[in-house]
């Protein structure tokens, strides 16, 4: 779920798509073989209009998103029909503009309804809340929930609507919900007849970055957090990730002639590389949930939240034992194992003697000034000194052997009252966790993630065919 960590069967896929998925579709049965702090406010963006007859200045960013190119291109893509959006408070054009106000004033376009992902279309609910059916008291229109009663588009939520429009930023993060979102958007509309336009967005990790397991077949189904079974940081934009919902057969999870008739439209924007780092956008990073406010939280969601997760409820009883953040700072970037009981200096030491493995990395000790009490809150920060060295995940995995040494039991036993579920739909390998369940620190971490950077490797070149910037 964004902000905090809490595909159909193989043989009916394309045997083109077989490395992809056939690779991916579970992790080894045998292990490989070789050597909370306070979260902090979500600052909700002011969504404003655009001045009458204003227009977009060329040299505003270096790229153009998908709402700044459907607007350059006269909304060919969306004149004379009957229009919903699905999108939040990071769907803005390059100037800041919200596409709900884009959309409202474009001429010969009819925006009838909004749709709501997670934390809502102002994005001022917390992560899992349920966001309600309303009336969107600014513009009048109604706001159907697709984060409450249901995750889907209803077909009365889809009456009298000839396309969806999706405009959500992601952040290449597997486990953010609002890839999630999309495809099972796609698949209600291409059901119900519906059309599917994608305004495409920048991946703020780059376009080059795939790490991380992927997501085994019977953790995939339904799963709202890992709904495409790809890599844990997967490297491709929405609308490539939809072009391949859209093209590769089983990847939705609806009938093959629905997929087939389903209609797609993907505006892709114009100066995006692959190479480009949010920074390179030129754009202005909107917080897209309450955990991630900044490109710094967006970098660190990957390396720690698998890593930290915890579910504390009697239901769940799961904790890994580490935190993320110093004080309220530092969200996904800090790092405390006080639930574990030992001290930053023995963390110190741990992450010290990994570092020829977590190459790209650094880990200086910081503090933070608690302004109510004059304490300082003190943590490690996990800094990126080599961007092209950095592989995303991989720290989240040295973390949970770290956990294992030095909890009081092995946090991954299977105990009884433990569940697992909500850790695995977001982390994916079944495999993993029934090897370090069994060995606890004594598991093979390298050999894993040697494992997962192979998968990596062919994941990315198979789906190149799904790119759409090189």
């Amino acid at each position: 779920m964004p902000g905090a960590p809490r595909f159909s069967l193989l043989q009916s896929l394309l045997p083109l798509l077989v490395p992809i998925f056939g690779l991916f579709g579970c992790s080894a049965s045998q292990p490989p073989k070789g050597p909370t702090a306070p979260r902090p406010a979500f600052q909700t963006p002011q969504i404003g209009s655009v001045p009458p007859g204003s227009s977009i200045s060329a040299t505003t960013t270096p790229i153009m998103l998908g709402i700044d190119v459907l607007e350059a291109d006269g909304f060919a893509q969306v004149k004379g029909k009957r229009i919903g959006l699905l999108t939040h408070p990071a769907g803005v054009n390059r100037r800041g503009v919200s596409s709900i106000d884009v959309l409202l004033r474009a001429p010969g376009v009819k925006l009838v309804a909004l749709f709501a992902a997670e934390h809502g279309i102002y994005g001022d609910l917390p992560a899992s809340v349920k966001v309600p059916n309303l009336v969107d008291k600014r513009t009048g229109l109604p706001v159907h929930s697709l984060h409450g009663q249901t995750r889907r588009p209803t077909k009365a939520m889809l009456q009298g609507i000839d396309a969806i429009v999706i405009d959500l930023q992601d952040i290449g993060t597997r486990s953010y919900t609002f890839a999630s979102a999309m495809k099972w958007t796609m698949e209600e509309c291409f059901v119900h007849n519906v059309e599917v336009i994608v305004l495409d967005r920048p991946n703020p990790l780059g376009g080059l970055k795939v790490d991380g397991p992927p997501m085994d077949v019977q953790w995939a189904k339904a799963n709202y957090v890992g709904a495409f079974r790809v890599p844990y940081v997967h490297g491709l934009t929405l609308g490539e990730l939809a072009r391949m919902g859209k093209e590769a057969p089983g990847v939705l999870e609806i009938p093959e002639a629905a997929r087939a008739r389903g209609k797609l439209t993907v505006v892709a924007m114009r100066g995006w590389r692959r190479s480009m780092r949010w920074p390179e956008t030129g754009l202005t990073f909107i917080p897209t949930s309450g955990g991630i406010q900044s490109w710094d939280a967006v970098q660190g969601y990957p390396m720690t939240g698998l890593g930290s997760y915890f579910d504390l409820s009697p239901k769940v009883n799961f904790d890994i034992g580490f935190r993320t953040g110093v004080g309220p700072e530092h969200m996904f970037r800090g790092l405390s194992a006080n639930k574990l009981g030992i001290k930053i200096e023995v963390i110190e030491k741990e992450l010290a003697a990994l570092q020829p493995q977590l190459t790209g990395l650094r880990f200086p000790r910081v503090s933070v000034p608690n302004a109510k009490t004059g304490q300082a809150a003190t943590g490690i920060y996990i800094q990126i000194v080599d961007y092209d060295d950095w592989r995303p995940c991989e720290l989240n995995f040295w973390m949970m052997k770290i956990a294992c040494k030095y909890a009081k039991q092995n946090p991954f036993a299977p105990l009884k009252g433990r569940d697992f579920s909500g850790f695995m739909r977001h982390m994916g390998s079944q495999a993993f966790l029934n090897d370090i369940a069994a060995k606890g620190a004594a598991v093979d971490v390298a050999a894993w993630l040697r494992q997962w950077r192979e998968q990596a490797r062919v994941y990315q070149e198979q789906s190149k065919r799904y790119w759409l910037y090189r």
